[in-house]
């Protein structure tokens, strides 16, 4: 199976991710994109984009990613640095590199932005593989 199809596979058997709303944008060799509208529900008390909502985002573009060759990979240990907020209405994406890929251990970043460009969270990742 293809990459693409690969991940496309994965993304429609998250129930999490389908619930959140997230959508595939692209998929190439090096890269996985994906995106969110954020909606009321992804909102805290504040009135503001959830910071577990952008988290999720980016959860899901690493476990993608990590996921994608095929071999079963878990996380296990993730980092996230927000760096702006988000309101309702606003389009999310999250764009996430393979930064190493050994035989037992992977690393990913992920970057998430607004659609005006701006960063609004910066996430790394490690994973096992299995």
């Amino acid at each position: 199976m293809n990459r693409v199809d690969r991940v496309k596979e994965l993304l429609t058997a998250d129930p999490y991710a389908a619930g959140l709303g997230v959508e595939l944008i692209s998929v190439d060799d090096d890269r996985i994109t994906i995106g969110l509208d954020l909606e009321e529900r992804h909102t805290n008390f504040l009135g503001v984009g959830h910071g577990g909502a952008v988290f999720s985002l980016a959860d899901v573009a690493f476990s993608l990613a990590s996921n994608a060759a095929g071999d079963r990979a878990v996380a296990i240990d993730t980092h996230i640095v927000l760096t702006a907020a988000t309101q309702p209405g606003e389009r999310l994406t999250a764009v996430v590199d393979e930064m190493t890929r050994g035989r037992t251990l992977g690393t990913y970043h992920v970057v998430v932005s607004r659609a005006d460009g701006r960063t609004i969270a910066i996430f790394t990742g490690t994973v096992h593989i299995s």
